[in-house]
């Protein structure tokens, strides 16, 4: 199969991916799938995997790899004890290609965080390929209603950007800011609306903040200067209930949790250090990762009968490193899509 392959870490700019032929993955385990591949979705986590920014978090684990953890393909092959799929179906994987089942945390429904969690596309088996393989329990049935390219961004976009908004508490009309309006908060912006909340769009440019307002932000303000921005935050909404942050920017982290009244909530989907933080406000500082099998399932459910906006563009697979580049400079409006 064809695959773009990492084999040493390096700047995007570099083309560290190369198009390679590599043996087609052969089903190992009587409850795995084999699927063709359709679309893989492009994350900026990939990146900072790629360039060595996550080294320290010992991402990627082992060289070579195959980035890749958005997938929608259709099964072309069962294992011998497969029971809920079936061939010609379609599924999805998302970052959680696997957990040990018995843990304290899975137990609980929460195997996503789980201490021997198996990450897609942090070994060979990534989406920046034709075929890859899942066990059944870790796969998730697409509609018929949902193209391919639209589906793959929902399977780690989706449910990093569902579970940041559970994690916000939400009510509604409470307000909430939602700091890096892309590829994440523009879904972000969304489930936060069907949640009944105020929704504030915040970004550095206009391109992003225009996808905000295309995706039903009740308000848009441009981040520029952080005493600037808390000016007209305060003149034109009054401090923020909650503050969900995808911007990785340690000064826009500061920002939401300076844009939060007393008692709220700040959710981080980014890795930030934070040095000032007042205890006396009373605030919550949480963190979001992906989520479990149950909230994959359930963001499939709502895109489909909300019919939710997904900004996408598709590209071929062999033009990886372009468009990492491109989401690296922000020239990306939402989500890329590679598709073999």
């Amino acid at each position: 199969m064809k695959a773009m392959v990492l084999e040493k870490l390096g700047p995007i700019e570099a083309r560290p991916l190369r198009l390679k032929e590599i043996e087609t993955h052969k089903i190992k385990k009587n409850n795995e799938v084999l699927i063709k591949i359709e679309a893989c979705g492009v994350c900026r986590s990939q990146l900072h995997g790629i360039e060595g920014d996550w080294q320290k978090y010992g991402i990627p684990p082992a060289l070579p790899t195959i980035p890749g953890h958005e997938i929608v393909g259709t099964i072309i092959e069962t294992g011998s004890n497969v029971k809920k799929l079936k061939m010609g179906q379609r599924i999805g994987i998302s970052p959680l290609h696997g957990s040990c089942m018995h843990c304290e945390y899975c137990k609980l429904g929460n195997e996503h965080l789980c201490d021997q969690a198996e990450i897609t596309g942090e070994s060979l088996l990534g989406g920046y390929a034709e075929y890859i393989t899942v066990t059944e329990d870790f796969a998730t049935p697409v509609p018929d209603s949902m193209k391919s390219e639209y589906a793959a961004p929902l399977f780690c976009a989706g449910i990093t950007a569902y579970k940041a908004v559970k994690a916000s508490e939400p009510a509604k009309n409470k307000l909430v800011g939602i700091f890096g309006v892309g590829g994440v908060g523009h879904l972000t912006v969304e489930f936060a609306k069907l949640s009944g909340m105020r929704v504030i769009g915040v970004a550095r440019n206009k391109t992003h903040l225009d996808v905000a307002k295309k995706v039903g932000a009740d308000n848009v303000i441009q981040f520029t200067e952080q005493q600037e921005f808390l000016s007209s935050l305060k003149k034109e909404e009054g401090f923020l209930d909650s503050a969900i942050v995808f911007a990785p920017s340690e000064k826009v982290v500061d920002l939401a949790i300076k844009s939060v009244r007393k008692g709220g909530t700040i959710v981080l989907g980014v890795l930030a250090n934070i040095p000032d933080f007042d205890v006396f406000t009373e605030k919550t500082l949480r963190g979001t990762v992906i989520g479990s099998r149950a909230d994959m399932s359930e963001v499939i459910r709502l895109a489909e009968q909300n019919d939710m906006k997904i900004i996408y563009k598709s590209f071929p697979l062999d033009q990886a490193n372009q468009v990492l580049e491109d989401l690296k400079f922000s020239r990306i409006e939402a989500r890329a899509v590679l598709t073999p």
